[in-house]
């Protein structure tokens, strides 16, 4: 069996490697891949949004199963594209990628069909924009519309960078067209926590809960990032917590997605704030998270394959998904300077004994010799039946790795043990 994953970071590796236990898998094709994932997938020089040349390549290559694993391309319609060719896909058509494609629509959606969220306002003219922020309480949350990389949101914590933030999105540009419009919503407080699920459409089912590290520096200190560590599970998201979500979150979005005539299969992923007034959704996405999915797949004890291929056949209800009980913890070592300016280019060194437990997200191949290639270069996972043995492992693979000018987070998980004490 031939499969293709589209995509060619550290999620698509972490993806890659656990397709990689199903045996009937012959080839496993990553477009484009990276440098790091060369031994684990035949990498092609074909991009994510290329989605004419990559149908093309799965016809050529009779591709059996696709996996469409970044944002740009579900929301561009990759899926539908590949489908019309006859070729069946993990991922949502184009029609529910909205639902992290447009923050507006995904803000509308929960407003209509009760899902809690934080009160917001949508805006398409920056005067008006503006005058809100006059009166609106302070602090608060504004959003590009559209796809911005994960960066299209800015937590102003005074009314002067609220001003700065909409005039950036909506005058500048920053965020392009994602700026066109914006949502202006509630600052929600209360620990976060990420919550990816498989659906067809159906029935959902909750992967093992994670936490992410935003910022870039130790303490929760720095710029924002693409995610600097994870932890799986997340001590916030109790059991009681998780029937609660499921009851007023997961199922109603999942309905409501139905309602609206935009069918959601594939993986849904929840972004939630535990507030005192219970859980709110935060955002939605419409994949697995980066990097969520290098701590959430290393538990999984189900055959990945066979369960996207459920959500794609619509008999999700009758697989059996297991996740161990244990923990993982996921470190990610990034260029120095990261997310800002870096220098990359350097030659990157993974030891043998932790190979499999590495997955690479920026990497290149410079004839033999592997070198750094992006800002978040890759993240170190490590298992084990508690969370505290999980950090200390993944940290202890962290030495094993190395290149020039890297730099990383050394309190991945402590908040997490902190609220098990």
């Amino acid at each position: 069996m031939k499969v293709m994953v589209v995509g060619g970071g550290g999620r698509e590796h972490a993806i890659i490697k656990k397709l990689k236990e199903n045996k009937e898998i012959t080839s496993i094709y990553a477009l484009p891949g990276n440098g790091g994932m060369a031994e684990d997938a035949i990498c092609v020089n074909i991009g994510a949004k290329d989605i004419e040349n990559i149908v093309d390549f799965a016809v050529k290559e009779k591709i059996d199963y696709a996996v469409v694993a970044p944002d740009d391309p579900l929301v561009l319609g990759a899926v539908d594209a590949l489908n019309e060719v006859g070729i069946d896909c993990f991922g949502p058509n184009k029609a529910a990628a909205i639902i992290e494609g447009s923050k507006v629509f995904s803000k509308n959606l929960m407003k209509k069909y009760n899902i809690p969220t934080a009160e917001y306002e949508v805006f398409s003219n920056i005067e008006d924009a503006l005058k809100y922020l006059e009166t609106a309480p302070i602090p608060t949350v504004i959003k590009a519309d559209g796809l911005a990389l994960g960066k299209g949101v800015i937590i102003a914590m005074t009314r002067d960078e609220a001003i700065n933030a909409v005039r950036s999105m909506m005058e500048d540009k920053v965020f392009g067209e994602s700026g066109n419009n914006i949502v202006i919503e509630e600052f929600l407080e209360g620990p976060e926590v990420s919550v990816l699920s498989f659906t067809d459409g159906k029935t959902v089912v909750p992967m093992v809960s994670s936490m992410d590290h935003k910022r870039a520096l130790d303490g929760d200190n720095g710029l924002n990032t693409g995610g600097m560590g994870t932890i799986a599970p997340n001590p916030y998201y109790t059991e009681d917590i998780a029937k609660v979500c499921m009851e007023t979150i997961f199922k109603p979005t999942i309905n409501a997605m139905n309602s609206e005539g935009r069918t959601f299969k594939g993986c849904l992923y929840f972004g939630l704030m535990i507030t005192k007034n219970g859980p709110k959704v935060i955002e939605y996405n419409c994949r697995f998270g980066d990097p969520e999915t290098q701590v959430v797949l290393p538990l999984l004890e189900s055959d990945l394959l066979e369960i996207m291929k459920a959500t794609t056949y619509g008999t999700l209800k009758a697989e059996d998904v297991k996740f161990s009980n244990g923990s993982a913890a996921c470190v990610v070592m990034a260029s120095s300077g990261y997310p800002q300016k870096y220098e990359s280019g350097f030659e990157l060194k993974i030891d043998d004994s932790v190979k499999n437990k590495v997955y690479v997200a920026g990497a290149k191949l410079d004839g033999d010799v592997l070198k750094t290639a992006g800002g978040r270069v890759l993240g170190v996972t490590a298992t084990a039946q508690n969370l505290e043995d999980a950090i200390n492992k993944a940290y202890e693979n962290v030495n094993k790795v190395s290149f020039a000018n890297a730099f990383y987070r050394k309190d991945i998980g402590a908040k997490a043990l902190n609220a098990r004490r």
